[in-house]
């Protein structure tokens, strides 16, 4: 019963060290309001992964030169619900929880764009689960300090849009050739398609993967209003020129 009793206490010990260790190193997540992030965690550790040095990022698009068409492809793709919960779906959660006991492994992830960006800036790649209890409270400290236009805003700024490629001015430009305000709706579904893993889902490596994901979203975006049925039909039957 001791030797119990004493593990209990350690265990309660460790989490308090634990959140403490959190709490101390949090990140200046509210001078994000005004400053723009230089690098993130993603592009040190992609660095790091090449023994390279880390490169800034060279551009910057405000959230009302983005696509409208791109912002709601990634909405519709990556988190719906964004601009109506606090940080976490719950409903997500809920569902991803059900089909990975259902599968007996991780098959579905639930981060919102907030989570996403939490870890895309201060964290890494790790599922580690201590490093998804600081993306908890980074992510709520990003939704107490920023808007969610100012939150998508970094987020399209930041991620990773293949090898090298960070922010949506960099690959919309590489891969069309085109400033960001500029992206038509199919253009946008495929930039959508591949931020779930943006060096494997590339079309010039998965071109078929992305067409087929390119036409669930923009049904999506149709079907969420995002498009009306014309602009929609148009963007089904037009094809994609990639530079």
């Amino acid at each position: 019963m001791k030797k119990l009793l004493a593990a209990l206490a350690l265990f309660v010990l460790a989490g308090i060290a634990y959140f403490a260790w959190i709490f101390l190193t949090m990140p200046d997540v509210a001078s994000l309001v005004r400053t723009n992030p230089k690098s993130t965690a993603l592009m040190e550790q992609r660095a790091w992964e090449k023994n390279l040095k880390v490169q800034p990022l060279r551009s910057w698009v405000q959230y009302k030169k983005i696509s409208i068409h791109l912002r709601n492809a990634v909405l519709v793709s990556e988190d719906s619900a964004f601009f109506n919960h606090s940080g976490f779906d719950w409903a997500q959660i809920k569902e991803s929880a059900k089909k990975d006991w259902q599968e007996k492994r991780l098959v579905r992830g639930a981060s919102t764009i907030t989570q996403q960006l939490a870890k895309n800036l201060y964290l890494s790649t790790s599922r580690n689960p201590l490093r998804k209890v600081q993306e908890i409270f980074i992510s709520r400290e990003l939704e107490q300090h920023l808007s969610k236009e100012r939150i998508l805003e970094i987020y399209l700024n930041v991620i990773e849009w293949g090898d090298g490629i960070y922010g949506i001015d960099a690959a919309s430009k590489r891969y069309f050739g085109k400033p960001p305000s500029e992206l038509r709706p199919e253009e946008a579904a495929v930039l959508a398609a591949m931020i779930p893993n943006p060096r494997r889902y590339t079309p010039g490596q998965n071109g078929a993967y992305l067409e087929k994901r390119k036409g669930e979203i923009l049904d999506h975006m149709v079907q969420w209003h995002y498009l009306e049925r014309s602009d929609y039909e148009n963007a089904r039957e037009r094809p994609i020129t990639y530079r």
